[in-house]
């Protein structure tokens, strides 16, 4: 990708069929966390070229990619187990760490862009949030 605007719906196009296949797929989390950490992979391009914001680039695009693939661990423990829901909670803070990781960036990202990257990264912390709320009422039961 190349386009730093791109967004979500055109950039869902791009995903091939054996992504959209997965059960993950369905789940709006899912589909935002991977396409915020596209961004991120592009953005490190930005990043890249400012030597002071160099150190920046690992720990953002870890944090980033550590929300989808936290979602593939969780989906695997069983969605609604307190397992999926204490991993729902570490991604909360892998969330909070790639907002801040953005915001120790800023002066090498154009003022649009990191608003836009605001935007999604707090769309996702919403989605998260909300989540981890539907399934409060399951903590207490075996599954």
């Amino acid at each position: 990708m190349t386009d730093t605007f791109l967004k979500f719906e055109d950039w869902e196009k791009t995903i091939p069929n054996f992504i959209k296949k997965d059960s993950l797929w369905e789940s709006l989390y899912y589909r935002v966390a991977l396409y915020l950490y596209d961004l991120v992979w592009d953005d490190c391009d930005i990043l890249q070229k400012d030597f002071k914001a160099r150190h920046n680039i690992g720990q953002i695009i870890h944090s980033s990619g550590s929300v989808s693939a936290n979602m593939e661990e969780a989906a695997g423990r069983g969605i609604g187990t307190p397992d999926y829901v204490r991993i729902l909670k570490i991604n909360l803070g892998e969330i909070r760490e790639t907002r801040g990781w953005y915001y120790r960036s800023r002066h090498a990202l154009p003022a649009n862009l990191l608003e836009h990257r605001y935007k999604v990264v707090d769309h996702l912390k919403a989605l998260v949030v909300n989540l981890i709320n539907s399934h409060k009422g399951n903590l207490g039961k075996k599954k």
